[in-house]
């Protein structure tokens, strides 16, 4: 039987590009055991063209969840783990898969934790890559890194069950994190606080890229993000006041 904590991993396919990759991914997820998998703006296809890469998996493909937007398939995800062939060295990255598992399947016990893979062509971009808490690359030949999407998703699932299967299930002590929506909602008004002071001299984006590796390395609570959005509205009053006041 699937672990309880398989139902708090989401797959998430940004902008998947053939049915043919999207019906191996969930056969991948049918062999082993996970059910949760969200598109976003993903090729055209139906119910039966996956079934005929994914046989007898129509309860996961009747349970497939769409989305125009990636933060909106993010939404409820506390851990982000996004993927890629190569390094960033601008985030925080891992490339032992086997020794993250574990960590992954405890947190997946109390929190929800969304695996983000990007288009086949080209994986996630620099926008989908600021939205992860942690890059995983998998080690593979340097001269023929790129995996094919269902591969790396089965991947993944396989060191998640066989975590479980290890007794990794026992749930981190720790408080609530706070949503990515939450977040998302902080780096938004908190970038519009920075830009009110004149904060930033140069390249707001690549500030704002560091602040988010800050909050993510952080893992804040839902109190302290209420907090930090607490600040940075005074100060965009206290801005909008100034400005007022010697008009």
């Amino acid at each position: 039987m699937p672990s309880p904590c398989f139902e708090r991993v989401v797959v998430v396919l940004h902008r998947p590009e053939n049915p043919v990759n999207i019906g191996a991914v969930v056969r991948a997820m049918k062999n082993m055991g996970f059910g949760r998998l969200r598109l976003v703006q993903p090729a055209l296809y139906t119910p039966a063209d996956l079934l005929r890469i994914a046989h007898h998996a129509e309860d996961v493909i009747e349970r497939i969840e769409h989305f125009d937007a990636l933060d909106d398939a993010l939404a409820d995800a506390h851990f982000v783990v996004g993927t890629a062939a190569i390094h960033h060295p601008e985030h925080r990255t891992t490339n032992d898969l086997r020794a993250l598992a574990p960590e992954l399947i405890q947190r997946a016990a109390g929190d929800n934790v969304a695996l983000l893979f990007g288009p086949e062509a080209d994986g996630l971009d620099r926008s989908a890559l600021d939205r992860c808490h942690l890059i995983v690359t998998i080690p593979t030949n340097p001269a023929y890194p790129a995996l094919n999407l269902a591969q790396s998703v089965l991947l993944f699932l396989y060191e998640l069950r066989i975590a479980v299967q290890c007794g990794g299930e026992a749930p981190l002590t720790h408080p609530a994190h706070a949503t990515q929506a939450e977040l998302e909602r902080l780096f938004q008004l908190g970038e519009e606080a920075l830009h009110a002071i004149d904060f930033f001299k140069y390249n707001p984006a690549a500030v704002m890229r560091t602040l988010r590796q800050i909050a993510y390395r952080a893992e804040l609570r839902p109190d302290e993000v209420a907090l930090l959005l607490a600040i940075a509205r005074q100060m965009i009053r206290a801005v909008s006041r100034r400005d007022v006041s010697t008009s």
